[in-house]
């Protein structure tokens, strides 16, 4: 993968795959490590460790929403684990933490005021025939929306 892409992802399922992590740390290529569904932030910590340990100084924390008991989202926003995640580069996917799209905006401006360097979305042209995620995708109307909300957070000081 690492000879076509521009960035590796480690999804939350394989954020303890350490075997895994070691090989995307030689690619040096970026590496986007998502935050386990119920990983603590030192496991988060530790997990990118295995990448820099390879020599991969290019990793970027992503902050995916954590598994709570809460029902009406996806998964819940950590958002004092985007402000700790400060030490490396930290985006926020904010279509995995809410899994609806009635709030992709103000979790962005949220996760944006609190020090994320970026968001992270999932749009698709169609998102009712999209194969997986579809009630937490936006079609490209709802993403130019979103960007509208969000943009004067976008702007540099």
């Amino acid at each position: 993968v690492a000879q076509y892409a521009d960035m590796i992802q480690v999804g939350a399922r394989n954020m303890q795959n350490f075997a895994l992590l070691k090989e995307v740390g030689k690619a040096r290529r970026p590496v986007l490590l998502k935050r386990g569904l119920s990983a603590t932030m030192e496991e988060w910590f530790y997990a990118a460790e295995y990448i820099l340990a390879q020599g991969n100084e290019q990793v970027i924390l992503a902050e995916r929403g954590i598994r709570t008991f809460e029902r009406w989202t996806r998964n819940t926003l950590d958002l004092s684990a985007v402000a700790l995640a400060k030490q490396e580069p930290v985006v926020v996917d904010v279509t995995h933490a809410a899994g609806r799209t009635d709030l992709l905006a103000p979790l962005a401006r949220a996760a944006l005021a609190v020090g994320a360097d970026g968001v992270h979305v999932e749009v698709h042209p169609n998102p009712k025939v999209a194969l997986s995620d579809n009630q937490q995708q936006m079609d490209f109307a709802q993403f130019n929306r979103f960007l509208e909300a969000i943009r004067d957070l976008l702007q540099a000081p």
